[in-house]
């Protein structure tokens, strides 16, 4: 027990040794190892270890590495590798794990993440030059400029030139040589690229997630190549032979764009007709209901937006993934009873003097904290679960958001309204 806990606490010293041995030595560590030991051990291997070494990889081997490993960790070391053997790879895990990581792997064409280089030489601030020089022959890639410091979280902290690694005497460590790190995030669009490279006179510059963990690397002739790519493929779909529609897309191609979308919508909005429907005798007899109903209905669609927002933010800039899906609802549901709280006081001493009853301001104040919570809630967990079945978020979670606030929004309102008219003496 306490050699496994030794070894645990100890996976980088053991990982930097194991680095200088064979490859077949590495393998058979890993696959002698316990998983815990395994993975503590790989995940703090070099990235030219870990190219080395992938092929050699078995798929048991691979599995006990990564079915446990943490989804967001495990993409930055895949994304290091050939992508056709890590998809096969990836078939090997449980189906939400592959998702996750597969989400952290894919960037869209206008990212950092997507054209970043994943081969990239780091060291401690604790290395010697004697250190880095070795790895930096070892790995023998003569366009390597600079080497990025990061620190026991694999979190960038600084970069030391090349050129100072080979005036420097070997004994010296990096923080005596490091200068700090300037550097984008995988999701930075070009311009913002651009502008980092320009601002600082970089030659190069180290892409990073949200969380400061180093990813890659983006050369400035890189990113002038893409742009002018870019700029080319915007002439091209200018007129509407791109994938999405424009400005001056095809009235066939827009057509075709939106309406199914508008069809959906259509369906949505008689779905919550219906509901109002059922209450058509409540509404007959309490007719200024009918006024509040859009007051409920749009603070509920207000709430879910906001939730929804923020949660598909979230997922595409990697800050959650489907895993974190309870922690995100909880969140949600407090925000949403909170402020629904504070909107439900609001809202029944305005009703309460527009129409001077006690009983309507009730019912649409404990109405406004339902539809509150659950907009915030079904805001959260809609493009979260989404995602969990391979669709889009962006494309359908608002439709799908706009018949849950609507229906529970009617529901509440006159459900409460239609339960309670008597007790409160509202009739």
């Amino acid at each position: 027990m306490l050699n496994k806990e030794f070894l645990i606490k100890n996976s980088r010293e053991i990982a930097t040794d194991l680095e200088n041995s064979d490859l077949n030595e590495i393998i058979s560590f890993l696959e002698n190892s316990t998983k815990e030991i395994t993975q503590n051990v790989f995940f703090e291997f070099s990235t030219h270890v870990i190219v080395d070494i992938f092929p050699m990889i078995n798929d048991d081997l691979f599995k006990k590495i990564f079915v446990k490993a943490d989804t967001h960790k495990a993409a930055r070391i895949l994304s290091r590798l050939n992508r056709d053997r890590v998809d096969n790879k990836l078939e090997l895990l449980p189906k939400i794990t592959s998702r996750e990581i597969t989400d952290f792997l894919n960037y869209s064409e206008n990212t950092a993440g997507f054209l970043m280089e994943t081969i990239v030489l780091t060291g401690n601030k604790g290395d010697t030059v004697g250190t880095i020089l070795t790895k930096l022959r070892k790995l023998g890639d003569k366009k390597i400029v600079t080497i990025y410091i990061i620190d026991e979280e694999h979190k960038l902290i600084g970069r030391v030139p090349v050129n100072y690694i080979a005036i420097a005497s070997p004994e010296q460590e990096m923080d005596e040589l490091m200068y700090e790190a300037h550097s984008v995030q995988a999701m930075a669009t070009r311009e913002e690229i651009l502008n980092a490279i320009e601002e600082h006179a970089l030659l190069q510059i180290p892409v990073v997630d949200i969380h400061n963990h180093l990813l890659g690397i983006i050369r400035n002739d890189t990113v002038l190549s893409a742009s002018r790519e870019e700029a080319t493929g915007d002439l091209q779909t200018m007129f509407g032979a791109g994938k999405e529609e424009h400005a001056l897309s095809k009235i066939s191609f827009a057509v075709r764009k939106r309406l199914p979308w508008l069809q959906i919508n259509l369906v949505t909005a008689f779905l919550a007709s219906m509901v109002v429907g059922f209450f058509e005798d409540t509404i007959a007899q309490i007719t200024i209901l009918a006024i509040f109903l859009p007051v409920v209905a749009g603070q509920s669609g207000n709430t879910g937006s906001q939730a929804l927002a923020v949660t598909i933010r979230g997922l595409a800039l990697k800050e959650i993934r489907i895993g974190h899906w309870l922690r995100v609802a909880k969140k949600e549901l407090m925000v949403g009873f909170i402020n629904g709280v504070a909107v439900a006081i609001t809202t029944g001493i305005v009703v309460f003097f527009w129409a001077n009853s006690i009983g309507i301001a009730v019912v649409i104040g404990i109405s406004m904290i339902l539809s509150m919570v659950i907009a915030g809630f079904s805001g959260a967990i809609i493009p979260i679960g989404l995602k969990a079945i391979g669709q889009d978020p962006a494309t359908s979670s608002s439709i799908i958001l706009t018949t849950v606030t609507d229906i529970c929004g009617f529901l509440s309102f006159l459900g409460l309204a239609s339960a309670l008219s008597s007790v409160l003496g509202i009739v």
